[in-house]
C-alpha cells in the first residue's frame, strides 16, 4: 500500500523553531498526532495510513526531535506542556482539540487536558498510564546528586554506519517489524551526521534523566480534572502491562482518575502500538473518535 505523504512546516514556539509534519486535506476535521520519547513525528506513518476517513493530522517533532530544533544542553519537561499549549493556540484556537499521544506525548497531552480541560475535546493515549510508582524512599536529594553527575559529560547516541544497519537494529528490538517499515524507519525518524554516520533524530541530552521525580500522586491529581472523554489503548505486552500487570490496584488508581475512560486492548503488540498494529489503532481511535 503506498504512504500517503506528508509535508512539514517550521514555525517558531515560544522562541525554538519547531517542524510540523501534516498529512491529509487541510479542510478535513483536525487531529493532532504527539510522539512519545526518543521519536519523531513521521512515526505515525502507519496509522496514518491506515485511517479510513479524510482528516487533517497534525504532527510536531518535540523540541529536542526530529527537525525541530535541538538545544544541546539539559531539558526541562515542562516546556512541553508550554509548548503544546501554543501549538492548539495556533493551529485550534476557536475550537477544542482531539489529541492522539503515544507515550510521552500521552503524558503531555493529558496534562495539558487537565490543566486547560475546555481546549480539548477528545484524548487518545497510546500505551501510556504514567511510570512506575516512585520508590517509598525515593529522595530528591538522590535524584539531583546523579543528574548533577550525569551532567558533566557530553551525551552519546549510538550511530550505524548505514540506514540498513539502523533498520537490523531496529528489527531486533522489535521483532513485530517487517523489513519494510523498519526500513521506512530507519529513514524517516534518523538523521545524518557529518561523518556519515546514522544516528536516531533524537538530541542526546534526552538521555539524561529528570533530576525531578515523577509522582503519581500529581498526575491523577490533573487527570481528575479531565472533562474530555478518553480512550487508552492499552498494548497486551507494552509498558501498561509491564508496570502495571503484576499491580491492579495500582492500574485501578490510575484509570479510574480520568472521569470518563474507556480501555481499549491492542493484541499482539509492544509498546510502539503504531509501528506494531497501526490497523487496530487506527479503527479503535477513528470509532472512539467520530462517536464523540
Amino acid at each position: 500500500m503506498p504512504l500517503l505523504p506528508s509535508r512539514t512546516e517550521t514555525v517558531n514556539i515560544r522562541g525554538i523553531n519547531y517542524c510540523i509534519r501534516h498529512w491529509g486535506p487541510a479542510d478535513a476535521p483536525v487531529l493532532f498526532f504527539l510522539h512519545g520519547r526518543m521519536d519523531s513525528s513521521a512515526t505515525f506513518q502507519f496509522v496514518v495510513d491506515a485511517l479510513k476517513q479524510p482528516w487533517h493530522i497534525i504532527a510536531p517533532d518535540w523540541r529536542g526531535y526530529g527537525a525541530s530544533e535541538w538545544l544541546a544542553r539539559p531539558y526541562w519537561f515542562h516546556d512541553y506542556y508550554a509548548d503544546l499549549d501554543c501549538l492548539l493556540d495556533r493551529y485550534s484556537k476557536d475550537e477544542p482539540a482531539r489529541i492522539v499521544g503515544h507515550s510521552m506525548g500521552a503524558n503531555i497531552a493529558a496534562m495539558v487536558a487537565g490543566v486547560r480541560p475546555e481546549r480539548v475535546a477528545q484524548l487518545v493515549m497510546l500505551d501510556f498510564l504514567g511510570l512506575k510508582p516512585a520508590a517509598k524512599d525515593a529522595e530528591i536529594s538522590t535524584t539531583m546528586k546523579s543528574w548533577l553527575d550525569e551532567i558533566r559529560e557530553q551525551p552519546r547516541q549510538r550511530s550505524y554506519p548505514d540506514h540498513a544497519s539502523l533498520a537490523r537494529r531496529l528489527m531486533a528490538s522489535n521483532p513485530r517489524l517487517s523489513e519494510s517499515r523498519a526500513a521506512f524507519l530507519s529513514r524517516s525518524v534518523s538523521r545524518t551526521r557529518e561523518d556519515g554516520q546514522i544516528e536516531m533524530a533524537c538530541d542526546p541530552w534526552h538521555k539524561i534523566p529528570s533530576p525531578i521525580p515523577w509522582r503519581a500522586e500529581d498526575a491523577k491529581e490533573v487527570w481528575r480534572k479531565i472533562t474530555a472523554p478518553v480512550l487508552v489503548l492499552a498494548a497486551d505486552q507494552g509498558f501498561m502491562q509491564q508496570r502495571f500487570g503484576n499491580d491492579p490496584d495500582e492500574y485501578r488508581s490510575r484509570i479510574e482518575s480520568f472521569p470518563n475512560v474507556q480501555v481499549v486492548k491492542i493484541d499482539d503488540s509492544g509498546h510502539n502500538v503504531q509501528h506494531d498494529q497501526p490497523e487496530q489503532v487506527a479503527a479503535a481511535l477513528e470509532q472512539f473518535i467520530v462517536r464523540g
